[in-house]
């Protein structure tokens, strides 16, 4: 995670844990909720779709277009490992 997810806005959007169930959003629920361009946050969410921490997929809903993005298995995986691991280093102090 640390070598992919170093940007403090890159590191929002991966462990945002306000997304709906289960774990899937839209940028723009995304963009409001981070207050971020929708360039920003786009450029963000492509480091972490070209790692395999999150999935995209874009279509029309009611004729306008949807960008959908929800956490992979893996993820969700090394979601879990990092919170592991800072939970480790709190209860060491």
């Amino acid at each position: 995670v640390v070598g992919t997810v170093t940007e403090p806005l890159t590191i929002n959007v991966f462990f945002t844990r306000n997304l709906p169930a289960p774990h899937n959003s839209t940028d723009r629920y995304l963009r409001d909720l981070l207050e971020v361009t929708d360039g920003n946050l786009g450029a963000h969410l492509r480091k972490l779709e070209e790692v395999g921490y999150i999935a995209v997929n874009k279509l029309f809903v009611e004729r306008k277009p949807r960008t959908f993005i929800s956490a992979t298995p893996e993820g969700r995986r090394v979601f879990q490992e990092h919170v592991a691991a800072l939970e480790l280093i709190l209860k060491s102090k």
